[in-house]
């Protein structure tokens, strides 16, 4: 259950820093850019991970 609750929070932090990517391409600002897409593509790779590896040790 507690790796679930983990999961849950890096998508959280993924959907936010997706948010964070939009609003630097608004800006147009490069260096925002790069470290919102990286910190979303980790956040959410390991959230997927972490979801499918709790659902698979539960059955």
């Amino acid at each position: 259950m507690n790796h679930l609750v983990l999961a849950i929070i890096f998508l959280v932090v993924a959907v936010l820093s997706v948010a964070g990517l939009f609003r630097s391409f608004k800006f147009k600002n490069k260096l925002a850019i790069v470290f919102a897409g990286l910190s979303a593509v980790t956040f959410g790779f390991f959230s997927i991970a972490t979801i499918i590896d709790v659902l698979k040790n539960a059955f």
